[in-house]
């Protein structure tokens, strides 16, 4: 079974602390695979930053993503629904500590749909611990971004010489899921 994994479409990504401003493009790419998936009994996954002020991280990239705070928020044009889940992270990975791994495993989840910011960073390390763990990746390259055009090409081709992500693009997920 697929599921789709949003990563940290969050306020402050796309509009507040850390925008990037490449982020609005994948929206509707986003929210297209999600309708689909609902529709299809897919599990829709959020993956999102929600730091703490101890949290390491904040050292690089500074205060953002606080957790409680409306930057920690998904945006409203994709917000969960009831039958959601949200998982909160306060690292790149969405497997580190967040529980994703188990609730995927229950799910009976052999492929992972990753979509979001950054395909350089949290995308990536993301697809890394699938990796580790054996799930199949796809990665549809119009509905991920990164702050910049060389990070976002680089993200790509790096998940897919190394994690042997399929790259492909939202139409064509949606095709195949409507075979099934």
């Amino acid at each position: 079974m697929e599921a789709v994994v949003v990563i940290d479409i969050l306020e402050d990504f796309v509009t507040g602390e850390l925008k990037c401003e490449r982020a609005k493009g994948i929206i509707p790419n986003i929210k297209k695979l999600i309708e689909v998936a609902r529709k299809k009994n897919f599990p829709v996954i959020y993956s999102n930053d929600a730091h703490l002020p101890t949290d390491f991280e904040l050292k690089k990239w500074g205060k953002h993503a606080m957790r409680g705070t409306r930057g920690a928020e998904v945006i409203s044009q994709l917000k969960p629904s009831k039958d959601d889940i949200v998982l909160e992270k306060r690292v790149y990975s969405g497997f580190f500590e967040t529980g994703l791994d188990s609730v995927l495993r229950n799910l009976k989840v052999d492929t992972l749909v990753l979509t979001g910011l950054h395909t350089n960073m949290c995308v990536r390390h993301t697809a890394a611990d699938a990796f580790f763990r054996g799930y199949r990746i796809v990665v549809p390259q119009d509905a991920t971004e990164a702050f910049t055009e060389k990070d976002y090409k680089e993200g790509l081709e790096y998940l897919k010489n190394v994690y042997n992500a399929e790259i492909t693009d939202t139409n064509k997920i949606v095709k195949r899921w409507e075979k099934k």
